[in-house]
């Protein structure tokens, strides 16, 4: 079913006419915990590529 142009656009302003915007603050905060747990999550995966590397070469005796 094709619907016309104009009634595509009505329905598209009201739909996002329903959306809940965040704050300028709810999105600094929430961007700075993405930022945190990246850090963390990177920290992680060093720290365990290290102790895995270390175990290999200690079984391989290299």
């Amino acid at each position: 079913m094709t619907t016309n142009p104009i009634e595509f656009i009505r329905e598209v302003r009201a739909e996002v006419a329903k959306v809940t915007w965040p704050t300028r603050r709810e999105t600094m905060i929430t961007t700075s915990m993405v930022f945190i747990f990246v850090v963390i999550a990177a920290l992680f995966f060093l720290v365990a590529d290290r102790i895995i590397g270390f175990i290999v070469k200690q079984v391989l005796g290299i």
